[in-house]
């Protein structure tokens, strides 16, 4: 091919810009980030935001598989129009889109229609059955936030397409292991209580009776799966009041009988937890809606509890502690190749814009054998080190 040019100027200009597109052309999909950068535009390596929010992650050998909220733009984004989207990587940084694992369906008969809410989705592999499972915070389409059900879909392969099985409240009909008689009693003379303010129904069992027969409410939840292949699900209930904490099926596509309340009347929502030396953490919290809030931190020797309080486990200047850096805990990630250490993710909320959402992943880090939070504006994973 031959190229005229008018001028030496015209063919200067000209390989200028072939040169910066043979650049671009290169460096497309290669990696991009070698650091986080907690709260700023993290691409995927398409150049388009990522979009996986309430999220959390499952190491399959040596990948990376991110699970998230896809969110759409304006006032409709916090309702699933579209579904649980996921991302691969083998570092942490750079997270190649893999594609809508659950998709929400058209069908207007389905509990999974589109318009519905999905939130929170969460991913465990069982070795005994061979199969991917996610949960999910469910309500749904026109519903508000009444329903409070928890999701269940599966799949053979961890990218998906995940099948949805169902969608329930918890444990209809069934007693919580650490609510004995006595309790069920006095949570009964307190439902008589008209003027009985929220938090103290909450804190004494009222709204659990309330819906003892149809089965506990669940909304802002995650799973935590034990060495043994023990799976758990917990969970805000009783109104956000309180959690549950419930042992999974052994094939994880449903809940035993076997469930505690911790907390009661504690208000905390947004669970994560880790294990460490033996001692379980969890990381919490409260109650403001999409507003960030002071987190809360616990530790206990058991899932089961009991569960013990261990304060705020932000460290910064005022504003930070008060707001957890603006965000809210989704799951806390262990870190590659380090024992022992662990890393925070939460969301920074965009509720009027929810697809321009931001992430915040920071170290956790131990102080007098209690997990604590810093700021770093950008780190990476040498931080272990």
């Amino acid at each position: 091919m031959n190229i005229i040019y008018r001028s030496n100027a015209t063919k200067k200009k000209f390989l200028e810009i072939l040169i910066f597109l043979i650049c671009v052309t290169v460096s497309f999909g290669q990696e991009r980030y070698k650091s986080f950068k907690p709260g700023e535009l993290w691409e995927d390596t398409d150049g388009v935001h990522i979009n996986a929010h309430g999220g959390g992650i499952l190491l399959v050998d040596d990948t990376y598989y991110w699970f998230g909220e896809h969110k759409i733009a304006g006032s409709e984004g916090n309702k699933s129009m579209v579904g649980v989207r996921v991302y691969s990587s083998e570092d942490l940084y750079n997270w190649k889109n893999e594609g809508v694992a659950l998709k929400v369906e058209n069908d207007t008969t389905s509990m999974l229609q589109k318009g519905s809410v999905i939130e929170r989705p969460k991913v465990i592999y069982n070795s005994k059955t061979d199969e991917y499972v996610m949960w999910f915070h469910h309500e749904l389409k026109g519903k508000g936030y009444d329903a409070a059900l928890t999701g269940v879909a599966v799949s053979n392969k961890i990218t998906g397409p995940y099948k949805y099985l169902n969608s329930f409240r918890l444990h209809p009909g069934v007693w919580p292991k650490n609510f004995s008689k006595a309790q069920r009693e006095q949570a009964a003379s307190y439902a008589e209580d008209k003027d009985l303010k929220w938090e103290e129904r909450s804190k004494h069992g009222v709204y659990f009776l309330r819906d003892f027969e149809v089965g506990q409410m669940s909304r802002d939840m995650t799973l935590y799966k034990d060495e043994g292949g023990t799976a758990y699900h917990i969970t805000a209930s009783e109104e956000n009041g309180t959690l549950l904490i419930s042992k999974l099926s052994d094939d994880y596509h449903s809940l035993s009988k076997e469930y505690v309340r911790v907390f009661p009347g504690g208000n905390n929502e947004a669970p994560a937890i880790f294990k460490k030396a033996d001692k379980y953490y969890m990381i919490t919290s409260g109650l403001t809606g999409w507003d960030p809030n002071p987190a809360r931190s616990a530790v206990a020797n058991s899932m089961f509890g009991p569960w013990e309080s261990l304060g705020n486990p932000v460290r910064g200047t005022e504003e930070q502690v008060k707001t957890t850096f603006k965000s809210q805990s989704t799951h806390i990630l262990p870190a590659p190749n380090k024992d022992g250490d662990f890393i925070f993710m939460a969301d920074r909320w965009t509720p009027n814009n929810p697809i321009d959402g931001r992430y915040l992943w920071l170290p956790i880090e131990f102080e007098n054998e209690k997990p604590i939070i810093k700021w770093y504006s950008e780190w990476d994973l040498d931080f272990f080190n």
